[in-house]
């Protein structure tokens, strides 16, 4: 178990599942796949629309940057979508023989498995490619240097769990849950000031890295201001995963148990999904961006598309596993992985209307770069 005070860093340590097992994110990221799918019209359309390629010299090469990449499928897919749209950009303006060269860098935390990631490179791909390692709640790139940035599924990760929710002193002490979704005001305030802290920190790097007209694009997770947080399913299935960790607690209480209530409590995902209006304010504070759309997004796999599906349970299971098994994992020990999302899976499948009669908001936003004075 990492030290008490070393667990508010939590979240800056451990990428998604890697390699292609079972519960690996590769084989458990199709509901991000759909989604990312969903927006790849409106992605397109920003595009055409919006960059300015004729601001870029012919000869200039196009840079992207797709933050929090994982290990792919998705970002080789979502990437894929960007480039044919910017070649439709320049076949619209006669561009047809000067259609810059490409390159994309891939960015994760330093601990992806970037190895994984470039085995698996499109072999016919239109782009030389780099491997970015680092943190991007901070300077990545050089001044200037990028022209599209592509996110998704990404900034709903918190640089970290707040310090406040581990804090025994503190109100926001979030003492028998894993989450903020059904927690205390203060916890979710707590959540709610930490994204915002760390997305201002996330477009002040952005607009010292994106030139001029350059394009941002983030596809996320959201929540509905006015409606609680805990009638969102994204929230539901996580509160679910907490359930089953202090019923896992509360069992091995009279007993030599792996998982015990005091580890339960200084355990919180570092994750919130912000809202609409929180995220324009920050965009508003930060000042170097115009928003070119805000749109939500209506992908064809739900949970109501799911609802006759046989073991839907043990499929959101290895999903949200992909996501959180590195987190857990550190915390907790490896040894409980098994026997808590079984637990989970079961807990799923029976308690499944609530995730169906719940809420599922998917935005995407398409920022672009204001001229510099």
């Amino acid at each position: 178990m990492a030290p008490e005070k070393e667990m508010g860093n939590i979240g800056e340590a451990h990428p998604m599942k890697s390699g292609d097992g079972l519960h690996s994110y590769s084989n458990n990221s199709y509901f991000q796949r759909d989604i990312i799918n969903a927006a790849m019209q409106i992605v397109g359309d920003a595009i055409v629309e919006s960059l300015d390629i004729l601001k870029f010299s012919p000869s200039t090469t196009i840079r992207l940057a797709d933050l929090g990449c994982s290990v792919g499928p998705n970002t080789f897919f979502a990437l894929e979508n960007i480039l044919e749209a910017i070649e439709l950009k320049c076949q619209n303006q006669g561009l047809d023989s000067q259609i810059p060269e490409f390159q994309v860098f891939f960015n994760d935390q330093t601990s992806n498995d970037f190895n994984s990631l470039f085995s698996s490179l499109p072999p016919n791909r239109r782009y030389h490619s780099a491997g970015v390692p680092g943190s991007f709640y901070s300077r990545l790139f050089p001044n200037h240097s990028l022209h599209i940035v592509h996110s998704s599924f990404s900034i709903q990760w918190l640089s970290r769990v707040p310090k406040k929710v581990v804090d025994r002193s503190s109100p926001a002490w979030n003492k028998g849950r894993i989450y903020y979704a059904s927690a205390a005001d203060e916890v979710v305030e707590a959540y709610s000031a930490q994204c915002a802290e760390d997305m201002a920190r996330f477009l002040q790097a952005r607009a010292q890295e994106i030139a001029d007209g350059g394009l941002m694009i983030l596809i996320f997770p959201a929540h509905l201001d006015g409606i609680p947080h805990s009638q969102f399913s994204n929230n539901i299935m996580f509160d679910m995963l907490g359930c089953c960790l202090m019923d896992m607690a509360q069992k091995a209480r009279n007993m030599v148990g792996i998982v015990s209530e005091d580890k339960v409590d200084m355990f919180n995902l570092p994750l919130y999904c912000i809202s609409v209006q929180e995220l324009e304010a920050i965009i508003e504070r930060n000042g170097c961006f115009s928003i070119e759309k805000m749109e939500i997004l209506h992908p064809t796999i739900t949970a109501q598309s799911l609802i006759s599906t046989p073991h839907k349970g043990q499929a959101i299971s290895s999903h949200i596993r992909a996501a959180t098994e590195g987190l857990i994992k550190a915390h907790f020990g490896e040894e409980i992985l098994d026997q808590l999302f079984d637990s989970y899976s079961r807990k799923v499948e029976d308690e499944y209307s609530l995730i169906v009669s719940a809420k599922t908001v998917n935005y995407c936003a398409v920022l672009k770069r204001k001229a510099m004075n």
